[in-house]
């Protein structure tokens, strides 16, 4: 009885190491989704970090001594080009004005009576009626007070800028801050300089940044390959994005770079100009900037999804012709909507795994099969993503 039980557990026992063999099945393969990189016209783009700045930045002081009478804006507020800001007191630069006007009457009169005398003498000193040295006197009379017209006419001039600058005025269209000094206060001092307030211009922004030198390199680099025309003397079109927006939807032109590269950062500063109709975008902003660096050219576009990184860098999985992964380095470039570049590392005709990449194992055997989703395209973008 003994023999026959331990005789069926070695039966089961047997059985089921058979059907634990490893080798007696084979793995079916994954399926995964492929598709070939899409070849289109890209132009390249170079991104920058920047800041927004007025265009125009003024400090307003006081030009003559006085006391602040009034103000004459709401702190913060828009202002117009001739818009009058600050009154200093003008009763004294009044009164220097009349006194001057009345200095240049009295100089008047004296050059008509001495013209006068001048021609009576004249006359008399042909007749033998009167001396030389008569004659010499009321010229010298004349020319002396002509002279001092000239200065009283000056004086008046003085007088009437000094009067008109008991008034300061909005240089441009802009907007102003706070006013720093209050009426009645004593401003102009000599000696002194006394700011009263700051006004900018923001209608058109700035926007600067910084090229480094390896970018600047290429762009010097293609532009002696394609005979194009000096940065100087064309219109480059400039992007900017604010940190909260998505893109660059902001749309500009660079009307500025410096005529040196800074040895101390190895950069060249260079501005762009932007309409900014409703003052929105204020200066001393971060923004994310993109110039078109080069010319368009045909590249090689992959989803963004089908790139991954690990410790080694960049790469996608192409399955080759023998239906088995492989991993492909690849070195990638601007993105374009839900596209990247790839520079380098893939060609044309490689058969990229857009989906079931977890799935998909470098040197094993998997089953592709076409992606059914047609790759987005990169045209009709007025601004990059």
């Amino acid at each position: 009885m003994q023999r026959a039980v331990l005789f069926l557990i070695f039966v089961t026992l047997a059985g089921l190491g058979c059907r634990a063999d490893p080798g007696s099945s084979t793995p079916v393969p994954t399926t995964v989704s492929v598709a070939k990189p899409t070849i289109q016209g890209v132009t390249e783009y170079l991104s920058f970090s920047g800041n927004t700045a007025a265009s125009d930045s003024v400090t307003l002081v006081a030009r003559v001594e006085g006391y602040l009478d009034k103000v004459h804006f709401k702190d913060g507020a828009p202002v117009k080009g001739g818009d009058l800001l600050f009154t200093i007191q003008q009763d004294q630069y009044k009164a220097q004005l009349q006194q001057a006007n009345a200095q240049v009457a009295a100089q008047e009169a004296a050059l008509a009576h001495a013209k006068e005398e001048l021609a009576r003498y004249t006359g008399l000193f042909k007749e033998e009626a009167a001396a030389q040295t008569q004659v010499d006197h009321w010229r010298y009379e004349r020319d002396s007070a002509a002279a001092a017209l000239l200065s009283a006419q000056a004086q008046v001039e003085l007088a009437k800028l000094n009067l008109g600058y008991t008034q300061i005025k909005a240089p441009f269209d802009g907007r102003i801050g706070r006013h720093l000094v209050d009426p009645g206060n004593v401003v102009g001092a000599a000696g002194v300089r006394t700011s009263l307030a700051e006004i900018e211009r923001i209608d058109p922004l700035y926007v600067y940044f910084t090229v480094n030198e390896r970018d600047l390199l290429r762009v010097i680099e293609h532009r002696k390959q394609t005979s194009a025309p000096p940065i100087a003397e064309r219109q480059i079109p400039v992007f900017f994005g604010l940190s909260n927006e998505e893109g660059y939807p902001h749309e500009g032109r660079v009307d500025f770079a410096s005529i040196s590269v800074a040895p101390t950062t190895g950069t060249l500063q260079a501005r762009g100009i932007f309409r900014n109709p409703d003052r929105s975008v204020l200066p001393g902003l971060f923004v994310r900037v993109r110039v078109p660096a080069l010319e368009k050219k045909d590249a090689l576009l992959v989803p963004g999804d089908a790139v991954s990184f690990d410790q080694q860098g960049e790469y996608v999985l192409v399955v080759n012709d023998k239906n088995i992964v492989e991993r492909r380095s690849v070195k990638t470039g601007s993105q374009v909507g839900g596209m990247l570049v790839i520079a380098d590392g893939l060609k044309p005709a490689d058969r990229v795994i857009v989906e079931g990449i977890l799935q998909a194992i470098p040197g094993r055997a998997v089953k592709p099969q076409q992606a059914e989703k047609i790759l987005p395209s990169a045209e009709g973008k007025k601004s990059p993503d």
